[in-house]
């Protein structure tokens, strides 16, 4: 059997006993929420901003459709740190669909903090400058919601680009980005990770993640529990 068959298969395994989600944004712009709650997935992170100048022209529709299916649902920022401040990017997510309510369906903003598209493969950043950029960013949404952001990383990026710092385990829940049968090693600072994208296409649009526990522990992450 050839070794991408055996991935595929480990994928569709995980996906089968595990709490299922998807993330999407404006590239996804017409989702079938009944669809997709009918195959399965029970959660979403949805793209809202990006940097200060971004706003997802599909973003609310999609957490609409999410919430009228019944997912519990979130939105992400995807950083900039060349741009701008952390604190700056927090408040611009925040004013633009990033917040956070105890109502048992709504996670905890997520920041998407990726190797750049643009440029600069660590935005310009001394590796201790982008610690004290996400810092930043996390300090002020903590600070307006009473939860710290999940952060959506590569270990790859969080190595290069931080110097695999260890201080946001503690605080900010994970969310990897890796494309195999397995996690892998995680980012310093972090035992476990709470979500899994495993891959970006599948049955369902966007990215397929999954959460690391049952939905009891999906609904007590949402209720800040």
């Amino acid at each position: 059997m050839k070794l991408y068959s055996l991935v595929t298969l480990a994928l569709a395994a995980v996906a089968n006993a595990s709490v299922q989600g998807i993330d999407v944004s404006s590239y996804q712009p017409s989702v079938n929420w009944a669809t997709v709650k009918a195959n399965g997935v029970q959660w979403a992170y949805i793209k809202a901003t990006e940097g200060t100048g971004y706003i997802s022209s599909a973003f609310n529709s999609q957490y609409t459709g999410a919430t009228n299916a019944g997912l519990i649902r979130g939105a992400y920022h995807f950083a900039r740190p060349d741009v701008s401040s952390g604190a700056t990017q927090a408040n611009y997510f925040l004013a633009h669909g990033g917040g956070w309510s105890p109502d048992g369906i709504t996670l905890p903003g997520a920041l998407d903090i990726e190797y750049n598209p643009y440029g600069a493969t660590c935005y310009g950043l001394s590796q201790s400058s982008m610690v004290a950029w996400i810092r930043d960013f996390s300090d002020t949404y903590h600070s307006k919601t009473g939860r710290y952001p999940v952060i959506y990383t590569t270990t790859d990026w969080w190595t290069t680009c931080t110097g695999n710092n260890g201080g946001f385990g503690s605080t900010n829940p994970l969310w990897i980005a890796r494309y195999a049968s397995s996690i892998g090693t995680l980012p310093n600072g972090w035992s476990f990770t709470s979500f899994w994208q495993y891959a970006d296409s599948g049955p369902n649009p966007g990215d397929q993640d999954i959460w690391n526990g049952d939905m009891a522990g999906l609904q007590r992450m949402a209720k800040g529990s």
